[in-house]
């Protein structure tokens, strides 16, 4: 998804389950608006807590790419049917100077 569709939906309420699968010291230093923190690691053994629901979309974001390219191909070897990658990931999102919390 690109950074400004999501930006749009997040505005209009409508934006999918954004998942951040960066380390804890990452998303503290800022994350997108509303961004479930989900390691990778607790995504792996089913800690996490992202939707049940196997149809949610859901917007998958790391630093620069390869952790959430891992984390869309586990999560649809778990059933999930709707997950995409954030385009450039936090590190396009900051610099882009798109909102964070």
């Amino acid at each position: 998804m690109h950074p400004e569709e999501l930006v749009k939906r997040i505005k209009g309420n409508q934006a999918p389950a954004i998942i951040d699968v960066r380390h804890g010291f990452e998303y503290n230093k800022g994350h997108i608006p509303g961004a479930i923190h989900a390691p990778t690691l607790k995504i792996l053994f089913r800690l996490a807590h992202i939707p049940a629901d196997k149809n949610a979309e859901m917007v998958v974001t790391c630093e620069l790419g390869p952790r959430a390219q891992i984390v869309r191909t586990l999560l649809k070897a778990f059933g999930y049917r709707n997950v995409t990658l954030l385009e450039g990931h936090m590190a396009r999102w900051r610099k882009s100077g798109y909102p964070q919390e």
